[in-house]
């Protein structure tokens, strides 16, 4: 073959393959613009690279499927995409999608759980993740391994699923999610509360316990520590707590609760019904946050006996049954 043909030859061949390179860096490199604020995209399990190329056009996330392999071959091969679900957000580049895959940088959906929820009501607020966890979430409820080392009569872990915004990744089961709550609550519960429960002579148990009463009672930070002091004159002195919100919870089990309290609920004959009952209910009624935690071990040294609602959110303190009932004359016309 004459000279002159192989060189016209390798030129072609070295403008072809110019012309190539240009095409990939400009269709792998080009930011593409997408008209949702975030595209969610999952990686199932077991799907290889070539099909979620598909997907990803079909999502609108890439234009073409070869610059995208081409990509992964030369940048990020071997490594492995990772399963789970993703977000992406404008301008998007093909080399950060397949960063965040072989990453595993998958998107953790956000909750909040509010201070005094019950484990029953925090599980009606999971669905809010964008995505159902999966187990049976009773099941969950009722596996008591990550809190029995610190309360080994628990039966439930109604008390230790601590209040919190926490960040979960699809697929995480009901059983991770409530762990990773317990895990929150024993890090807030540090060693010197616990020191201090053993002062009070106090199991965790009982702290919590009482805790989610004060919970229950105030929503006002400044009040715990005045509600603890009246719980505390209380059991010290062997009267009944009589604080409404255990036979609300106790009425909520038995599904009657009907959104108030009458005279014939505070009858209800369950160990919850303090007052029926002198001490603490047998478990925590809700899930307390760390105020309330901190004001069951930390009541203020006042000699209060009794507390009445102002119908403002907060409440006045008495020392003596006669001032008491000088305050709700004057509270609950």
């Amino acid at each position: 073959m004459p000279l002159r043909i192989i060189k016209r030859v390798l030129l072609l061949a070295t403008v072809a393959l110019f012309a190539f390179c240009v095409l990939f860096v400009l269709e792998f490199s080009s930011p593409l613009k997408i008209s949702s604020e975030k595209v969610f995209f999952e990686v199932e399990k077991g799907k290889g690279i070539d099909a979620i190329a598909q997907d990803l056009i079909k999502k609108g996330l890439i234009r073409k499927k070869w610059p995208f392999l081409l990509g992964y071959q030369l940048f990020f091969y071997p490594q492995t995409v990772k399963a789970g679900e993703y977000v992406f957000s404008s301008p998007l580049w093909a080399k950060d999608i397949l960063d965040a895959f072989v990453r595993g940088k998958v998107y953790f959906h956000p909750v909040t759980i509010p201070e005094g929820l019950t484990a029953k009501e925090i599980s009606e607020l999971l669905p809010s993740l964008g995505f159902l966890p999966e187990g049976d979430i009773q099941e969950a409820f009722s596996e008591t391994e990550a809190i029995s080392s610190w309360d080994r009569k628990a039966w439930n872990l109604e008390g230790y699923l601590y209040p919190e915004t926490y960040h979960f990744a699809k697929g995480t089961s009901i059983l991770e999610i409530f762990e990773r709550m317990v895990v929150q609550f024993k890090a807030v519960f540090h060693e010197g509360w616990r020191r201090r429960a053993a002062d009070l002579k106090l199991t965790i148990r009982e702290v919590v316990t009482l805790a989610s009463l004060i919970e229950k009672e105030t929503s006002l930070s400044e009040e715990k520590k005045l509600v603890s002091a009246v719980f505390h004159n209380r059991l010290k002195l062997g009267m009944k707590l009589d604080c409404d919100p255990t036979i609300i919870y106790a009425l909520k089990e038995k599904g009657l609760f009907e959104g108030r309290l009458r005279n014939k609920d505070l009858k209800l004959d369950s160990p919850y019904n303090t007052y029926f009952y002198p001490g603490l209910p047998p478990s925590p009624i809700c899930n307390p946050g760390k105020d309330s935690l901190e004001a069951a071990l930390y009541p203020v040294k006042e000699n209060y006996l009794y507390f009445v609602s102002k119908n403002d959110g907060s409440h006045h303190f008495s020392s003596t049954f006669s001032d008491h009932q000088i305050a709700v004359r004057k509270y609950q016309k």
